[in-house]
């Protein structure tokens, strides 16, 4: 057996790593001033915006981005997309014009400035558009069960005096996730961000990518732009304020942004963009933007359906998330729910995959339970039939474009 699986290197998010002073705060702080006055230096520039969906967004709003890449490219129309920290709505008013009037756009931020300027045109875009298809919520991107316009209002009824109450608003906030949640367990389609991730305290990132994870549809996924450096940062970056505000302390190492969605469950993790010339380099550490896509819904039972698929190359062996090898040429087994992770229209694989399907159907209920534990390879039989004999002749089923001529 190939050993395709790459090299681990220590993850630069540990949940230990602390800084030394608020990094929310800075975050806060700094793009609330962001909301009231542009700051060109705040992100990496983001250029390749299609301009007909510009042209019909208010000044302020483009302004006042701060992005590192274009995450909305990647939806469809009638998609149901969250935006996380969505800022002064750009991406999102690009998106309501992607996805249409059948679609729906969310945008989640937790700076109030931000809000009030996204908010702002509401009325203006859905006029323009015909169809009013966003909203802004107030919510944690690391947090998006808790509504926090509603724990708001809790608390202006009962202000914490004591400990006491300090207890009842921690019980106010796990009602709320459980019966009100900000965003509902899979019911979205696509999860974007732009250049936001890398701003979340490093204790929270884990908590993070499984709320991503968990607010995703199956088959849904998550397209995402950051800042990614090539090696950890510094503790003299990871201390500096402006640094994390700024987008650079909080960069993910390019490896481990990956193994982030790896570890919460994602599959078919895919770097889309990647930014060739670094935006910043501090110490000899390059920073620069990446936009990665990862899908959900390699979870469930694994059921035998006679299937298989080829993989066409040109890499002599793949593996996949789950372990999986695939050879080359070779008619590999494959489960029922891997079979149709491989080739469904929007999956990452199907361009590389030629699925094989069985000559006479099992149906699900009658099937048996298939090992995924091994590769192994199908033998045609399997597939056609033991009892398949048919002959067909090149005149019934030729081999050749009808419009060519051939042998």
């Amino acid at each position: 057996m190939v050993d395709l699986a790459s090299p681990k290197q220590t993850a630069c998010f540990e949940p230990s790593v602390t800084v030394a002073y608020d990094a929310e705060q800075a975050v806060l702080q700094r793009y609330e001033a962001g909301a009231r006055q542009p700051e060109a230096a705040l992100c990496c520039p983001t250029d390749g915006y299609d301009a007909q969906y510009l042209e019909k967004l208010p000044s302020e709003i483009i302004e006042k981005d701060y992005g590192c890449g274009d995450p909305t490219k990647y939806v469809a129309v009638g998609e149901t997309v969250v935006d996380l920290g969505s800022g002064a709505g750009k991406n999102c008013y690009i998106l309501a014009q992607k996805v249409g009037a059948t679609g729906r756009v969310i945008g989640v931020d937790f700076n109030d400035e931000m809000l009030s300027l996204s908010r702002k045109y509401l009325d203006e875009m859905a006029d323009k558009l015909g169809y009013r298809n966003v909203s802004f919520v107030n919510g944690k991107i690391q947090d998006l069960a808790l509504d926090r316009d509603r724990a708001q209002t809790w608390l202006a009824r009962y202000p914490i005096t004591n400990l006491d109450r300090l207890s009842a608003f921690e019980a106010e906030c796990a009602r709320l996730r459980q019966e009100h949640p900000l965003i509902a367990d899979n019911s979205i389609d696509v999860v974007i961000s732009n250049c936001v991730l890398n701003l979340v305290r490093p204790q929270d990132k884990q908590q993070l990518f499984q709320e991503i994870y968990r607010v995703l549809k199956r088959g849904g996924r998550a397209v995402i732009s950051d800042i990614v450096c090539d090696e950890d940062p510094t503790l003299a970056i990871l201390n500096d304020p402006d640094l994390w505000s700024g987008c650079i302390a909080g960069a993910f190492r390019e490896d481990t942004f990956l193994e982030m969605f790896e570890q919460a469950g994602f599959y078919g993790v895919e770097i889309l963009v990647r930014q060739a010339e670094p935006w910043q380099v501090i110490n000899g550490i390059e920073f620069r933007s990446m936009t990665v896509r990862a899908f959900k819904g390699k979870e469930g039972d694994c059921w035998e359906r006679n299937q298989a698929v080829i993989y066409k190359g040109p890499w002599k062996a793949v593996q996949d998330d789950d372990g999986h090898i695939l050879y080359r040429g070779q008619r590999m087994s494959v489960c029922d729910k891997t079979f149709k992770i491989y080739t469904d229209a929007t999956s990452p694989y199907q361009q590389d995959i030629i699925p094989i399907t069985p000559q006479t159907d099992i149906p699900l209920e009658t099937a048996q339970q298939f090992d995924c534990a091994r590769d192994r390879v199908r033998h045609p039989h399997e597939t056609k039939g033991t009892d398949y004999h048919a002959t067909i002749t090149a005149a019934s089923n030729s081999c050749c474009d009808p419009s060519e001529s051939c042998c």
